[in-house]
């Protein structure tokens, strides 16, 4: 029979997970009437990648920052400062009237980090053994929350415009903004006596960047940024891609994330977590960078949406491997008390590709065309497949 605190920590745990997915619905609303708003506002491709890479800087520079924050303010804190920040930036957004405005509502993103927030209850409140399964759940709220959102915001923009879409966003935000303050305690973490009484400073850069010097985080980020590069391209690109090259209009592209959705909640709820219980990660880590390889190969062949489709399955079976075994093995290459600084450096790549590729990806877009990402991805991922497997090799032969 589980403790009294066991019973406490996984009644958090599951709030945590609605949390999640309210906040990833809200964001995929969002994301499902930004760029025909853009393209109504007159921004071409170009412009609408400087757009995305906006985004990516505010919230490439807020990410570590937050999670520091987080580590120091604790959990409730933290939390509440995403929500506040996501509601006024919905506000704005419902404001949005010149492309001006459209960059300006971007701003407060700087503060909206609701999942490496909610990352980091779930590695506070979960043992070593189930943290990866755990995370692996929060990908299955994001699966929630890109179903509901992408189908939310195509319905309501296509029917009563952009404008009562980021409303109902802001709403939603004002919600989770009253869970978090209602059910998520001050605290997860167990901080001793000394960590309590340390002196605070969210901009210590310094406490912020030794956390590379832990055995194989340098390596683990390194492999992160680089295999993750040329899909990150590709998925800042693809609302771009899906309206000039697929043709969708924006309820049928609502209805495609959707199923992006299914396939992220069948994978993250029933495939992650068997495959973690079985299999250690290093074999998943090398796992997923093939299918990867696999996936950008079969990607650069794709003529039509029909096609598509039927690279999404593996496409986000290898995502989600790939994501959930990195940052589970980063999390516990460090102390439980910097957990949330190295969520929030995990974020930051995540960051760091939304910064760099929409640049990329309108430069290979307009000159090379879409199948230049699948080739891309293919030729990058099989080259860190080969470096991870050698690697792998040598130090079992050291071992033996």
């Amino acid at each position: 029979m589980e403790s009294p605190a066991a019973v406490k920590a996984q009644r958090v745990i599951y709030v945590t997970y609605v949390i999640a997915a309210l906040d990833i619905t809200w964001l995929f609303l969002q994301f499902s009437i930004t760029p025909y708003l853009a393209k109504r506002l007159g921004f071409d491709t170009l412009w609408f990648g400087y757009l995305q890479t906006t985004v990516g800087v505010i919230q490439l520079l807020g990410g570590p920052i937050f999670g520091r924050f987080a580590d120091l303010f604790g959990a409730r804190a933290a939390l509440s400062l995403s929500c506040m920040a996501s509601v006024v930036y919905f506000l704005l957004l419902a404001m949005t009237d010149s492309a001006l405005m459209l960059f300006i509502h971007k701003l407060p993103a700087v503060f909206m980090h609701v999942l490496p927030g909610a990352q980091m209850v779930v590695t506070d409140l979960s043992t070593e053994e189930k943290r990866a399964d755990g995370l692996a759940k929060l990908g299955l709220c994001f699966g929630i929350g890109m179903i509901t959102g992408s189908s939310l915001g195509g319905m309501l923009s296509t029917r009563y415009g952009e404008t009562c879409a980021a409303l109902v966003a802001a709403g939603g935000s004002v919600v989770s903004l009253l869970l978090v303050l209602k059910f998520i305690p001050k605290h997860t973490k167990t901080l001793t006596a000394q960590e309590q009484t340390a002196k605070k400073s969210v901009f210590n850069l310094g406490e912020i960047t030794r956390l590379m010097k832990f055995p194989g985080v340098a390596k683990t980020f390194t492999v992160k940024f680089v295999s993750g590069l040329p899909s990150g391209v590709f998925q800042v690109m693809f609302s771009v891609i899906a309206i000039n090259f697929f043709q969708l209009t924006a309820e049928q592209n609502g209805y495609l994330m959707a199923y992006f959705g299914v396939m992220q909640m069948f994978i993250q709820g029933a495939v992650i977590g068997p495959l973690t219980a079985r299999y250690s990660e290093n074999a998943l880590l090398l796992f997923s960078v093939a299918l990867t390889s696999f996936v950008g190969l079969t990607q650069a062949l794709v003529g039509n949406i029909f096609q598509f489709c039927f690279i999404i399955p593996p496409m986000m079976l290898a995502l989600s491997v790939f994501n959930v075994v990195t940052d589970s093995m980063l999390t516990k290459s460090v102390p439980s008390s910097d957990t949330g600084t190295m969520l929030g450096l995990c974020a930051s790549v995540q960051s760091l590709l939304r910064t760099v590729g929409p640049t990329i990806g309108g430069f290979l877009y307009e000159n090379y065309g879409v199948a230049s990402f699948g080739y891309i991805q293919f030729t990058v991922n099989a080259v860190v497949f080969t470096v991870l497997f050698q690697s792998v090799t040598e130090s079992t032969e050291h071992r033996d």
